[in-house]
């Protein structure tokens, strides 16, 4: 079997692509087609772990959820985690690779090409359809040469190829029919339909855009599709917390204020996505000493590059806040990066993270963490064991999550025990915590979709676990949150999209 590809190329980055994908392989999934998704090269520090340890993006993660496919490599088999503004660690079919600068990268294109379609194939061959993911946009002049996402994937599958462009940033016309004209013809001709995104108000209003469109372009527009808000599904990288939307959707008036470090290589932020669904508790994301005022307790998230954002938060002035907070018995929590920051030194013996040997950290727990090269890529279960602070009421309870890092911390007030990797039992000690359990950290992405952890840390800062609370809170997985949302999203699509025209274009193609 080799399976029909179609393939969705955006006019501009952040023009809905990756949102698009996931709600198309919901609706074809709901119709039976055995669908997946697949991205041949991601730029994000959010990622996520297959069950055999692998890397992919979190974007290929969330739309194999919506497909109902297993993790695999396949579905990303390039990933490129920033660590700095020109270098980042690449990852190839779920594993380290190299860390290379921006130039050095373009070297080694034909090694990746083949990754690329290799994994491709495979996708084809195991399923009846894939739908492509590409990046940014097709005609960035200056990068085709070196392109392995966009056009060079779509020739190579002879993919049905739909345009979408985001009408909320204006400029539709200039934004789809610019991007038509800067196509070569061999990849004019891919491109089967043309999609307007993003639309906020009476469609009807677009009927003549539609009919311009087609005229000048000479390819039907497939539909408009809606603005579509609050959908809780996690969201592909960092650029989202620029968004004022974002920002209002996670903020709330009133309750629990949880102040989260903004970091410059944030890393796997939908950490914090759970707390979205407990009313009365507001998150913030703070770039800025004066945004950071008196929250209920502050987060100090994952990052690419601790050593480097640690150095960012003393030049910003947020690292004397965070400790002058910690002194007036404040509390917070550091994941993964956060958690080896809050440690008393991060050791470099082999520059894994950079050329200093040696970073102090902020002193606040009493751990050591020391970089090498190994990465810890793991979906884990846990037990707590914990015999003070807000802990000590869940001693012995079960949690869940998953572990990407570098480097080992040493910790003499574990309150974690690492029972199972990649399904695979284990005895492993995790995280560390000051003796009133104000301070704490662990390795464990992923903790505070454990409703009854995420609840009870909640309850330790002042909210208050009322029935109301419980009843409108999220499961202990976010899971059937995120599959509510897909079939809301695979909803408007059929509304809007000419699915019928759709369904020819692949079929067909």
């Amino acid at each position: 079997m080799t399976a029909r590809v179609l393939m969705v190329q955006g006019a501009s980055s952040s023009a809905g692509k990756s949102l698009l994908v996931a709600g198309l392989c919901r609706c074809f999934a709901r119709r039976g087609i055995d669908v997946a998704p697949f991205k041949a090269q991601n730029m994000s520090n959010n990622a996520a772990v297959c069950p055999d340890g692998s890397e992919i993006g979190r974007a290929q993660a969330v739309q194999a959820l919506a497909a109902g496919v297993q993790l695999s490599a396949d579905l990303n088999p390039v990933l490129i985690k920033p660590e700095a503004d020109t270098r980042s660690q690449v990852i190839v079919m779920g594993r380290p690779f190299k860390t290379l600068g921006a130039v050095e990268y373009y070297d080694y294109k034909q090694i990746l090409w083949g990754y690329v379609t290799a994994a491709l194939d495979r996708l084809r061959s195991d399923h009846a359809l894939v739908i492509v993911e590409g990046a940014g946009s097709p005609v960035e002049l200056n990068l085709k040469e070196n392109d392995i996402v966009n056009m060079a994937v779509a020739r190579y599958a002879q993919a049905a190829v739909l345009l979408v462009g985001d009408i909320d940033r204006g400029g539709i016309f200039a934004q789809l029919l610019g991007t038509l004209w800067l196509l070569q013809p061999e990849e004019r001709q891919l491109v089967r339909g043309l999609v307007v995104n993003k639309f906020r108000g009476d469609p009807a209003l677009f009927d003549e855009g539609i009919q311009i469109l087609e005229q000048k372009s000479g390819l039907p527009v497939l539909g408009v599709i809606p603005y579509l808000e609050n959908l809780l599904i996690p969201e592909e990288d960092a650029v989202a917390l620029e968004s004022s939307a974002f920002s209002a959707a996670n903020a709330k008036s009133e309750g629990i204020d949880i102040a989260i470090i903004h970091l410059p290589r944030i890393s796997n932020f939908d950490d914090f996505d759970p707390f979205r669904f407990d009313p009365g508790v507001r998150v913030r994301y703070v770039h800025d000493p004066r945004e950071l005022r008196q929250p209920d307790a502050i987060i100090l998230p994952g990052t690419k590059s601790t050593s480097a954002d640690l150095e960012w938060l003393r030049l910003s002035g947020l690292a004397e806040l965070i400790l002058e907070f910690a002194r007036q018995g404040g509390a917070i929590a550091g994941i993964c990066g956060g958690y080896q920051m809050l440690g008393t030194a991060l050791r470099d013996p082999q520059q894994v993270e950079s050329r200093i040997e040696t970073t102090p950290g902020l002193g606040l727990l009493p751990v050591e963490t020391v970089f090498a090269q190994d990465k810890a890529t793991y979906q884990a279960r846990a037990r707590i064991s914990a015999a003070s602070g807000w802990m000590s009421a869940l001693n012995g309870a079960s949690i869940e999550g998953y572990e990407i890092h570098m480097g080992r911390t040493e910790s003499t007030t574990t309150w974690l025990e690492i029972l199972q990797r990649n399904a695979q039992p284990v005895r492993f000690p995790d995280g560390a915590a000051s003796p009133d359990g104000r301070i704490w950290g662990c390795y464990l992405h992923g903790l505070f979709t454990n409703l009854q952890m995420r609840h009870a840390w909640l309850t330790s800062l002042g909210w208050r676990a009322t029935p109301a609370n419980l009843s409108n809170s999220t499961t202990p997985s976010v899971q059937p949150t995120a599959q509510n949302s897909f079939d809301r999203l695979a909803d408007a699509l059929e509304a809007t999209l000419d699915m019928s025209l759709l369904e020819k274009i692949i079929w067909e193609n």
